[in-house]
């Protein structure tokens, strides 16, 4: 298999483990922090964002750079319009995460916040539909390769 494959496949994988977890984040965990109660939720939020970011770092700098690598050169079956879609999207979730979401996980830290936590749920969305369409795109972007 040539190196652009493994690329492509590195870039799948990621992409669909960050899909999966930023819908779980989204729909189970973030709804849930206003039950964690005033006493511990500074504790849980900080533990939150230092075990999350063991789970989704590695897989986001997979994604950044095999997204970069992509535009550079695609493998067969992937277009150039594919590669630039996705990484433009993984911009706006790194955009989305630096100076959205982790401000508002910063500020969540000192206490719990009923509108920072609404926000933080509202704002989401944004990455967990931009996730979504890069799943969709990365399987595009196999079948295309696969052809």
């Amino acid at each position: 298999m040539n190196e652009m494959k493994w690329i492509l496949l590195i870039h799948v994988g990621a992409t669909l483990m960050m899909a999966g977890v930023i819908w779980i984040i989204q729909v189970v965990h973030y709804p849930l922090f206003d039950r964690v109660g005033s006493q511990t939720y500074t504790a849980y939020q900080s533990g939150h964002m230092s075990l999350i970011t063991c789970i989704v770092m590695p897989l986001m700098l997979a994604e950044l750079v095999t997204a970069g690598l992509l535009v550079l050169a695609q493998p067969p079956g992937v277009t150039p319009v594919q590669a630039w879609v996705g990484l433009v999207l993984v911009g706006v979730v790194w955009f989305m995460t630096a100076f959205v979401n982790v401000p508002q996980h910063s500020t969540l830290a000192i206490g719990f916040d009923s509108a920072v936590h609404q926000a933080l749920v509202t704002t989401n969305w944004v990455r967990t539909l931009a996730w979504s369409a890069r799943g969709v795109l990365v399987l595009w972007m196999v079948s295309g390769a696969m052809r």
